[in-house]
């Protein structure tokens, strides 16, 4: 592949990446050296060790702003983004966040690009080897580049568990509530998965929440209510104050206490 292709398929991309493609005759040093060039011509931005940019033309490198999810991608190929990223992914997001977050065999320290912060987590052990797991887990395309997200059964969940990951349990609720569709018979298997109490009540108090939006039967609602918390809990561990949804024994910010006006899809 030629250079010119190479930067037109690939707007940010890892130096690995690069070296396989343009199969230099002169190997790795040489495809550095190739770069050094377009670094030096404006051409290439450099945003950490081994990962770069293609600088649009007509544009100063230090005034572009690459885009923070091919980045990511580009550090971690293995990459499964998650909480509000996957938020975003998913066209769900009711705002714009400057973290980006992902799940990721080998864990590295926060990467700052510009405005955005990249996180870089441990797999949240759905199973006993700790290993990635792909359930709940969809492709989406970005821009050329078929990147993992956790779908939306999944980010819920995994929301509830962290919210301040997800830009805050308002901003969750919120946003799943534009979910097209969720699988209930997903949601329950993620729930088992983790088996934690707190999530079932989180999920069973969303879901009668959105009961209309997204036809869920009282039946359905019964079975996760048996697994809820014996107790009254904190669905956000700092939290004081509140209100009590008594049904799931879930202490919830008295924001989300207004009731949904249901608005047939």
């Amino acid at each position: 592949m030629k250079t010119a292709e190479f930067f037109a398929t690939h707007p940010v991309f890892s130096l690995d990446e690069a070296v396989e493609a343009l199969d230099s005759p002169s190997g790795r040093s040489g495809t550095v050296e190739r770069f050094k060039y377009y670094l030096g011509k404006g051409r290439l931005r450099l945003l950490t060790r081994g990962i770069y940019a293609v600088v649009p033309s007509g544009m100063k490198p230090q005034q572009f702003q690459p885009d923070p999810f091919l980045t990511a991608c580009a550090v971690r190929p293995d990459a499964i983004f998650s909480h509000h990223s996957a938020l975003e992914l998913l066209g769900a997001a009711h705002s714009v966040w400057k973290k980006i977050t992902l799940y990721t065999e080998r864990r590295r320290k926060p990467l700052r690009l510009d405005a955005f912060n990249i996180l870089f987590l441990n797999h949240p052990g759905l199973n006993k080897s700790n290993l990635p797991d792909p359930i709940g887990t969809q492709r989406v395309e970005r821009r050329g580049k078929i990147l993992r997200t956790t779908g939306p059964e999944r980010t819920l969940i995994e929301g509830f568990r962290r919210p301040a990951l997800a830009g805050g349990l308002e901003e969750l609720v919120e946003s799943a509530s534009g979910f097209p569709t969720l699988s209930l018979s997903l949601l329950e298997k993620v729930l088992l998965r983790y088996d934690i109490a707190l999530l079932w009540a989180a999920t069973g108090w969303f879901l009668e929440r959105y009961q209309e939006t997204f036809q869920v039967s009282e039946e359905y609602l019964e079975k996760i209510e048996l697994r809820c918390p014996c107790s009254p809990q904190y669905l956000e561990r700092n939290l004081r104050g509140g209100w009590l949804a008594s049904r799931w024994n879930l202490i919830l910010p008295n924001i989300l206490r207004q009731p949904v006006e249901y608005n047939e899809r």
